[in-house]
Formats: C-alpha cells, structure tokens, sequence
C-alpha cells in the first residue's frame, strides 16, 4: 500500500500528525493492566487479614479489628517502571502503595520468593494520607527507615490529595531515582539504592480502635509500564538522596555539590589553624570522623572549619553518634573571637540527649539533638513520631540560612527550629546565653561551617550545600 500525500507544507504537517499519534498510539500500548476488573488474580495477601474484594471493577479494601498492617500484592517483581493509579479512601482512614517491596525478617532486607512465608513486609510506600497532616504522596519506608519524603519537604503537595475523592497516582521508579505525583502534582523525589526491585501492594493500615473497622480504600485502573521508559521532566523539588556522598544529575541542576567529597580533607582545616588535624579527625570508608577522648570541648585536636566561607545557604549532612556524645555542626564561624576551646558560632546541637549530662543544662530543653545551642530548643514530634535516630543510626540534618536571615535547623525531614536573626527576639536570646559576651554574636554577613570535637567518637558523610 502506498502513502499518497500532497507536496509542500501540507505535506510536513500531515506527516508530523502522523508520527505524533503513531508515539502516542505506541506509549499507550506500552501499558500494562495489573488489575482484571473482575477478580484478584495475579495478588496475594500478606500480613494482616484485612478484606479484600473486588466491587464493580474495583479493589475494595476494609478494615479488620485487631489486625496488623494488610498488603495485598503482585504475584511478580518490578524493577523499573512507572505505575499510575486511582484511588479513593475514607476520610478517617491511612494507607499507602507499596513499591519495591520485600518480605524479609525484622532484622534483614533479604527477598524472600516464598509467598506463604510468615515474614513481614518490608519497602517503600507511597502514602495515602486524608488527615490534616496531609502527607499524602510523601515516601516512607514500611518497616526499615521511616520516613524518607515527609512533605515538610514539599508543603505546596499538601493540597494535591482530595478528600472522599478519586485521586491519581503515579510512581516513577527508574534507576535509583524514585518520584511520586498525586493528580499531576509532583510531590516526592528521592534518589536511593536500598531496594532494585520487589512487589507492588495496595495496603489496609491496622486500625486502634475496633470502631474503626470496615472502613475502606478502593483502587482501579491500576497499570504499569516496565519498558522503553522516559521520566517525567524535570521538577524544582527538594531531591533527599540517600546515597552516601553522591550529587544527583538533578540535584547538580539545582545548585547543590558535595561540601566534602568523601575521600580527602581538601577543603577544611582546623580551626584557629592552616592545617588539617589529622590525629584526631580521620576519614575511613567513606566518613569523617572524630575520635573520642576525655569529653572536653576542642582540646583534643580541636575543630574542623571549611575554608569557604557562606552568607546563604542550605546545608545537608549526615551523622552518626556513639554512646554519650557531643557534637555540633555551627555556622557564621569568622574565627575573629581567638578564643579557647571551640570557635564561636551559631549551633546545630548534636547530643546523646539520653545519657549526656548537657541535655538537662541550658534552659528548657536548648541544648538537646538539633536544637540552637543554648538559645531555642527544638521541637520534640511526640511518641510514635521520631525526630531523631537511635546511637548507632544515621541521622539527617539539615541547616537553612536564607539571604532575608531566617533560618531553620531540621532533623529527619521534621523542621525543629526556626528562628530570624537580627529581630528583639533574637537579640534577647542571645542575652540570656553564654554567647552575651560576644558582641555582635550570630549577625556575621558570612562565615565558615564548623564540625565540633569535643572528646567523643562522632561521624560525618553526605555534607552538601546549596548556595542560595
């Protein structure tokens, strides 16, 4: 059969129009169905008993007294893909779809093939969230890490999800980027290694109170795209990558760069100094860390201070403390005081609230995990919510200075502290701290950025910065 078309222009339009509905015609057979609309064939459950029908073409989930978390999963593993969705869910219930997912021992991350295994679900989710937390699109991690993408991080994505509607959602997986939009809002991008693949769930959350069974969840059109993927353009959002010491493609489009490179100390010296302290703080495997002595502040090799200074910026690290440790990240550090023991600057409190004596020091709680050393204390989530990572974990902090002088000190993707510096308020902090002496404390235009040693084994990776 031969293509007739007339010469000219005419010609170029009609052949772009065709190879227009030619992709769009390819895109959409791309697509694959997860979902028969009739019954659950190709799912299985795990965990929990919730119950699990299928309803005028839809997946209806409900909720069971006395059950633990419900999934109920692809029979298959997936890698890479994107996966869109509709969902609809009661005003007063929690959920999420699982991606990624495994079932491993509360104590492992191995894939397990065998479906009729007792082991308990572990893996990334999508959130689904009505409350008036509203974080939904958010990533959390069922049963490993937590939370990864609370939307503290995204706040404009609170308004995305509609309540006693039928929302969209997509997941993008693809490499080690992962992103999640709700109704064509981007609402969490995360750049992570832990899991390469595993199966997709549609979960019923365990319920407290016995009233609250029956509730529901329903799902459809769930499909899914394995091959000839594309992402999604590119996006303005917050990236958290969780892997040590690495710069994504969109991170580095957005101004961020490593701040140490993991390897050497190029770029920081001691402070008060010309040189590097190599006796006391050292790099092993890719982390720096200060070796633990008497406990006393800086008399033990003394500070680290990058050789830059900064007036705005926003400052990603990681941290891990041991038993009883002391520590800080601080910030408008101009080294002009010349005093003894640690240099003097802002402080991004880095503490074994536990069992360091200095958490019960200060006033009402200042001188605790992220707090703003003996001036604002930080905001503590409540149980059930933790803000701060056992001794032994890795922690993520983060310190934003914006060029108008606000600044906020976050832990985990919770902000504990905000503060504006040069107001009444901030100057009566000052006051009444063991920082009155200092005239002029905290208004410096633009400083170094401090690690403190202070005689205990603290270790540092992942420090980035954004100059804003």
């Amino acid at each position: 059969m031969r293509l007739y078309l007339p010469k000219g222009r005419n010609a170029f339009v009609l052949l772009s129009l065709f190879f227009i509905q030619h992709k769009a015609f390819a895109q959409a057979s791309n697509w694959t169905s997860l979902f028969n609309g009739k019954d659950l064939k190709g799912w299985v459950q795990y965990n929990g008993k919730a119950k699990y029908t299928v309803e005028n073409g839809e997946i209806v989930g409900r909720t069971v007294a006395d059950e633990p978390n419900s999934f109920l999963s692809t029979d298959k593993l997936y890698g890479d893909f994107i996966l869109e969705l509709d969902l609809k869910v009661d005003v007063n219930m929690n959920s999420g779809i699982q991606f990624r997912s495994e079932l491993a021992d509360e104590n492992d991350h191995c894939t397990v093939t065998d479906k009729h295994t007792p082991k308990r679900v572990h893996g990334y989710q999508m959130e689904i969230d009505p409350s008036s937390r509203a974080w939904s699109g958010g990533i959390y991690d069922e049963a490993r890490r937590g939370w990864l993408y609370p939307l503290e991080y995204n706040v404009a994505a609170k308004a995305a999800f509609k309540n006693n509607q039928w929302n969209h959602y997509k997941i993008e997986c693809i490499g080690n980027n992962i992103r999640t939009w709700i109704n064509g809002i981007p609402c969490a991008h995360i750049v992570d290694n832990m899991t390469a693949k595993g199966f997709i769930s549609l979960q019923v959350h365990e319920i407290k109170n016995p009233k609250d069974a029956g509730q529901e969840v329903r799902w459809k059109n769930i499909r899914i795209q394995t091959s000839n993927l594309k992402p999604a353009s590119a996006d303005n959002l917050f990236v958290v990558n969780l892997i040590p010491n690495t710069i994504s493609p969109d991170e580095q489009k957005s101004g961020v760069r490593l701040l140490w490179d993991g390897k050497t100390t190029n770029g920081w010296r001691g402070a008060y100094k010309k040189t590097f302290p190599d006796g006391t703080w050292f790099v092993k495997d890719g982390t720096l860390n200060v070796r633990g002595a008497n406990g006393a502040e800086s008399t033990n090799g003394g500070d680290i201070v990058t050789e830059q200074e900064f007036h705005a910026f926003d400052l990603q690290f990681e941290f891990k403390i041991s038993d009883t440790a002391n520590s800080g990240v601080k910030y408008f550090v101009t080294e002009k005081e010349n005093n003894q023991g640690s240099a003097i600057g802002l402080e991004y409190q880095i503490l074994d609230d536990d069992k360091h004596p200095d958490a019960k020091l200060g006033s009402i709680g200042n001188r605790t995990m992220a707090s703003l050393y003996d001036m604002i204390p930080a905001l503590r989530i409540g149980e059930g919510r933790r803000e701060k990572l056992p001794v032994g974990e890795w922690n993520r902090g983060r310190i934003i200075v914006f060029p108008d002088g606000k600044v906020e000190h976050w832990i985990n993707g919770w902000k504990v502290v905000e503060y504006q510096r040069g107001t009444q308020y901030f100057y009566a902090l000052v006051a009444k701290s063991k920082y009155a002496v200092w005239p002029n404390f905290g208004m410096a235009d633009k400083g170094h950025i401090l690690l403190q040693e202070h005689g205990t084994n603290v270790s540092f990776r992942s420090i980035k910065i954004k100059e804003l």
